[in-house]
């Protein structure tokens, strides 16, 4: 039998601590190893056995939960995710635990029907395993200051028409998960403020895309923005798609704009990278060029793959620089892919296709 994945889950609330036990307990791969109320716990627990993968509250008494991750990834570090309840405050401060090294944030499990739950389950279990896979980088002592698994289909619906008007108009699609918050960051800090126009799928909960894409927005030459439904796709903006909405590429004329659409979870996403790509695909055709970072699992590759056969070029992370290889190795090997850069070089790339 595979070696099951070790979890200790460090929570200050019972309620959570009982919840999470059983949801990870519930997927075959995972083990609990033990719980904690607290970092002071967490830490003798370590000291016992050293896990796996960590889920951490963000807000706890005695220590708050990025000063222990903070601990954690400059002295022994370990993949931590992030559990948080998504209060404004809450999600700014659970994205700058991405830059001190957490692997993914997820939505702390509250009650709901069970659908939600199920939704829940399905994100949690698979943030944990992506977490166990990742490739950890110690950072400094001193803090860096700045289920049924659907397809698309279920989502887009069938196209009217073949028919394609003519635009010389380039678009960039862009899909991350697992590292991808700062594979992004590097990313669109390089892009030109007169850069084509960008529209970014990154797996990541409802509440905090509006905050990453803020943090970005103040980095970056170029705007970034959450997106809206029927914002316009613009040189030197970047669209971001909403926590846990799918968003698709359109176009009237030669004017292209975002939709964005409830739904279920596509290839065990919402939003989903395949979702994104095969409106790309659909829409954009030989005018778009795609992108797909780190990642683990396949959301994207058949997008990806649709995106090629309809005429566009295609650029994948490297192995190297990715934390988990997972989605541009699938896009890869499916045949999707036209070139392989390391994360600093993508945008010289894309900007080399556009032009």
């Amino acid at each position: 039998m595979p070696k099951k994945i070790k979890v200790l889950i460090v929570d200050d609330s019972a309620v959570v601590r009982q919840t999470m036990v059983e949801i990870l307990s519930s997927d075959p791969q995972i083990e609990v190893m033990s719980t904690a109320g607290d970092p002071f716990i967490a830490a003798e627990r370590i000291r016992q056995e050293v896990p796996d993968v960590i889920t951490l509250d963000v807000e706890m008494p005695r220590m708050d939960g990025i000063t222990f991750l903070h601990k954690i990834m400059s002295q022994h570090p370990i993949p931590v995710v992030m559990c948080s309840s998504l209060t404004e405050k809450g999600s700014e401060t659970a994205l700058k635990a991405l830059e001190y090294g957490a692997v993914e944030i997820i939505q702390k499990p509250r009650l709901g029907t069970k659908a939600f739950l199920e939704e829940s389950r399905v994100r949690i279990c698979d943030a944990v395993k992506a977490a166990s896979q990742a490739r950890l980088r110690r950072v400094s002592a001193v803090p860096h200051q700045v289920a049924p698994k659907l397809t698309a289909d279920v989502i887009m619906e069938k196209p009217k028409t073949q028919a394609m008007m003519q635009t010389t108009e380039k678009v960039v699609v862009v899909g991350a998960s697992t590292g991808g918050t700062e594979a992004l960051r590097t990313f669109l800090e390089s892009l030109p403020a007169d850069c084509p126009g960008i529209v970014i799928v990154q797996h990541m909960p409802e509440g905090f895309t509006r905050a990453f894409s803020q943090r970005l927005d103040g980095l970056c030459r170029i705007t970034v923005k959450e997106a809206e439904n029927n914002d316009t796709v613009v040189r030197g903006r970047a669209l971001i798609a909403p926590g846990n909405h799918h968003l698709l590429l359109k176009r009237s004329g030669a004017r292209y704009y975002v939709e964005i659409k409830d739904g279920p979870l596509v290839s065990r996403h919402r939003p989903s990278v395949d979702v994104l790509f095969r409106s790309a695909a659909r829409y954009a055709g030989k005018n778009a060029v795609g992108v797909i970072m780190t990642g683990m699992g396949d959301d994207g590759a058949h997008g990806m793959l649709e995106m090629k056969q309809a005429g566009a070029l295609n650029v994948a992370q490297d192995e190297a620089s990715c934390i988990v290889f997972g989605m541009p190795n699938e896009a890869i090997k499916l045949g999707g892919v036209d070139y392989i850069r390391p994360l600093d070089a993508i945008s010289r790339e894309v900007l080399k296709l556009c032009n």
